[in-house]
């Protein structure tokens, strides 16, 4: 087992194939750094036009802080210790602000799933960092996505079978399911 992990991701909403990302991680390694990417997306903006979802409000209708939020309290809820995870910024829009957040000697564990994925892969590799690809799914072989779960929050359709029950009540409790139906209605329901 090594020391550090790092794993990064929107998680704009955090769900169940998050979470096995997050534990195939943390089970590599002591502490897992878990950066969130767009932590703000008027100053961290998309750059890549691979990166489809990291521009607009109604991709990125959960803060900053309603994220970390959200991921601690999963991640406690599945058994993951306080003191074996940190939660931090991951600006992978400016790959070169990354290491003031993130630590250089640690092991960058991604998932690889479409293009986008295959540039963060390339960026982390060209920052002379350690990348471990744990899979490499089809779009078809990755399951839930972040955008068809706002979609049934939106709709009003089955969706809490798909998040962590911390997740679930984190939204209903913070009118995030309510923001996320007005985001998608005003933006015409993609």
């Amino acid at each position: 087992m090594i020391e550090m992990g790092v794993i990064h991701g929107r998680f704009q909403v955090l769900h169940l194939k998050h979470m096995e990302y997050l534990l195939a991680a943390k089970m590599r390694c002591r502490t897992l750094y878990v950066g969130i990417t767009h932590p703000d997306i008027s100053a961290y903006p998309a750059t890549s036009p691979l990166d489809k979802h990291g521009r607009t409000k109604a991709d990125n209708p959960l803060t900053y802080i309603e994220r970390y939020e959200m991921i601690h309290d999963a991640l406690l809820d599945f058994g993951v210790k306080r003191e074996e995870f940190e939660i931090i910024p991951f600006p992978v829009s400016n790959p070169e602000l990354l290491l003031q957040y993130a630590p250089a000697d640690a092991v960058y564990y991604m998932s690889i799933c479409s293009a986008w994925d295959e540039e963060k892969y390339q960026i982390l590799c060209s920052l002379g960092l350690n990348v471990e690809v744990l899979w490499r799914r089809t779009e078809e072989e990755k399951g839930i996505t972040g955008s068809e779960l706002r979609g049934l929050i939106a709709r009003e359709k089955e969706w809490k079978k798909y998040v962590p029950r911390t997740v679930a009540e984190y939204l209903e409790e913070n009118g995030i399911d309510q923001r996320i139906r007005q985001l998608y209605y005003t933006y015409g329901g993609r």
